[in-house]
């Protein structure tokens, strides 16, 4: 491959790459499958990345409600994880903010569901079912 220039340049030249490399050469080590990392699949892998969450972005804006005030909110991002296939897998990643307090109510219900379902089992081993 042809030399690669990577980091900021002195001459004010463009980086071919904004992402820090050291940041994305420490994700990458952290898996156990990584021994190494060559300078170029580090390089390609962050451009990668920009590349992803750049078509990400633009993705969400343009099926987005922040297009009408022209800016990008998280929730526009979190319905794109959840309601596009090509995304879905970000959805555990990104999920729909929710307020404290319906989150709150959720787990009382889910709780009381449970203890409901506990009851009828105590019941059905009582009734011999």
């Amino acid at each position: 491959m042809a030399d690669v220039v990577v980091g900021k340049e002195k001459g004010g030249e463009q980086r071919l790459v904004s992402l820090p490399l050291s940041r994305i050469r420490v994700i990458m080590k952290s898996s156990p499958e990584v021994s190494s990392i060559n300078q170029e699949a580090l390089v390609l892998t962050a451009k990668a990345t920009e590349l992803f969450v750049q078509y990400l972005a633009t993705y969400s804006y343009r099926h987005g409600t922040g297009k009408d005030k022209k800016a990008l909110a998280y929730s526009d991002v979190a319905n794109t994880a959840e309601e596009s296939d090509t995304f879905q897998f970000l959805a555990d990643i990104l999920p729909k903010k929710i307020l404290a307090s319906k989150y709150l109510t959720m787990l009382q219900e889910r709780r009381e569901a449970e203890e409901e379902d506990d009851d009828e089992e105590e019941c059905d081993e009582d009734t011999g079912s």
